[in-house]
């Protein structure tokens, strides 16, 4: 009798052999290895560090992880976010937080940057339906080569941000491009634009 053996991983499997990896997430159980460039990781620091600013600002109690993952309750999928911004007031209710970080629960979740990057498709289409399933309020998704589809950011194709914010259990979308200030729901002050993002993938 044959034996079939599967080279899918569990979520719990992923976690416990790639959990410190930062170059992998698991999507259905397929791992799924992550090739960041150095204009990408730029982009990435540069969000991270404005909105880091704007907490600050704010005072609100909210932190940006160093890495984090989100394991997707009832499924063999871990995202790795680029940026995450996580509500410290609710990680108290996080069954896993205190051993690794990783959330279940999107209520933990104040907002989430994804960098596009080769794999646009996940970023666009995978990640937008499992946010909103999660119930992640704000995703932003950063496409600051303009790879995505024609149907994503429009003809002709350029540089976009996206800001998906859940309305019910549904993304409304809005293009940001060029001179475009950012509007957050999240942080409704942000003085932030589209270029300013873009131009942090430049060599200074």
């Amino acid at each position: 009798m044959l034996q079939f053996i599967s080279n899918l991983l569990t979520a719990d499997e992923f976690i416990i052999k790639y959990g410190d990896r930062d170059r992998y997430e698991l999507i259905d159980g397929e791992l799924i290895k992550m090739e960041p460039t150095g204009l990408h990781e730029q982009v990435s620091a540069f969000i991270g560090r404005k909105l880091n600013v704007e907490i600050d600002r704010q005072d609100l109690n909210y932190l940006i992880p160093h890495r984090c993952l989100i394991k997707l309750l009832g499924t063999e999928t871990a995202f790795r976010p680029d940026v995450i911004i996580l509500d410290q007031t609710q990680l108290i209710n996080e069954p896993l937080w205190q051993k690794e970080p990783v959330i279940t629960f999107g209520n933990s979740i104040k907002l989430i940057a994804e960098v596009v990057s080769t794999n646009w498709q996940n970023d666009y289409a995978r990640k937008v339906e499992d946010y909103a399933l999660l119930g992640v309020f704000e995703y932003w998704i950063v496409d600051y080569l303009g790879m995505g589809g024609r149907e994503y950011i429009g003809k002709p194709k350029q540089p976009t941000i996206t800001i998906c914010t859940l309305v019910e259990d549904e993304y409304q979308k809005r293009r940001f491009q060029n001179n475009d200030q950012l509007v957050s729901s999240i942080f409704p002050n942000l003085q932030l634009t589209a270029k300013q993002i873009f131009t942090a993938a430049e060599f200074r």
